[in-house]
Formats: structure tokens, C-alpha cells, sequence
């Protein structure tokens, strides 16, 4: 999945609040996690179990 994020930097802006909407941009779009994911095989019963292990604890 291609994610496009980006900012256009306001008028007078400082960077730093800049790079803090540039950063919660990314993570609402999961970007950096869905990177994180496609590091590393995960075979598909460990991917089942990690997904009900999480959904127990997410009751």
C-alpha cells in the first residue's frame, strides 16, 4: 500500500511544528507500522495468533 504523506509548511511557520504535523500525519496513516510489518515474514498462523491474542485483550 502506497501512502503519500506530506505537509505544505504555512507562512512563517517554525519547523518544528511543522515536523509535529508531518509526524502525526504519519502515524494516523499507519505508515511507519505498515513498514515495520514488511520487515520481517510472518508466517500466517503466527499472524492468526498474534490477531486473536490481541483481540482477547482489546475486549
Amino acid at each position: 500500500m502506497a501512502s503519500n504523506v506530506f505537509i505544505v509548511p504555512k507562512r512563517n511557520e517554525p519547523i518544528d511544528k511543522a515536523l509535529k504535523r508531518f509526524t502525526r500525519k504519519m502515524d494516523k496513516a499507519e505508515v511507519l507500522d505498515i513498514y515495520n510489518d514488511h520487515l520481517t515474514y510472518e508466517k500466517p498462523s503466527e499472524r492468526r495468533r498474534r490477531k486473536a491474542k490481541a483481540a482477547r485483550f482489546k475486549k
